[in-house]
């Protein structure tokens, strides 16, 4: 299973951006999916997450500003940021919790990462 991310690119602050995440491979199901991201000086932190059946949960600092979906049927997630500021600059990873055989359970993927920056 992989997990390929896709647009990234350079904004002005308060641009926008949309990240898309396509998963391939074999999998019998995806649970959470979600995107995180990461600086040189800071952890890999969640920005958000999404159930499989549409539930969010939002870091404090991107509320208001970005919004994840995805799709089922295609087994994609997305990121759709607007308002970027120049602290948005980060790596940006997408990560799944998907089971790839009956009754083993949930394993988590990631992206290989994609860069955004934006410039104040």
């Amino acid at each position: 299973v992989q997990l390929q991310a896709s647009g990234r690119g350079s904004v002005q602050a308060g641009g926008s951006l949309r990240l898309s995440c396509r998963t391939s491979g074999r999998l019998i199901k995806i649970s959470t999916m979600a995107w995180f991201r990461q600086t040189p000086v800071n952890q890999r932190d969640l920005v958000a997450r999404i159930s499989r059946g549409g539930d969010t949960v939002y870091a404090d600092f991107v509320k208001g500003r970005f919004t994840i979906s995805r799709d089922n049927a295609k087994n994609t997630v997305n990121l759709q940021m607007n308002d970027l500021k120049a602290e948005d600059t980060a790596v940006y990873y997408c990560n799944a919790a998907i089971a790839t055989e009956w009754g083993k359970g949930y394993d988590d993927y990631w992206g290989q990462g994609t860069l955004v920056t934006v410039s104040s």
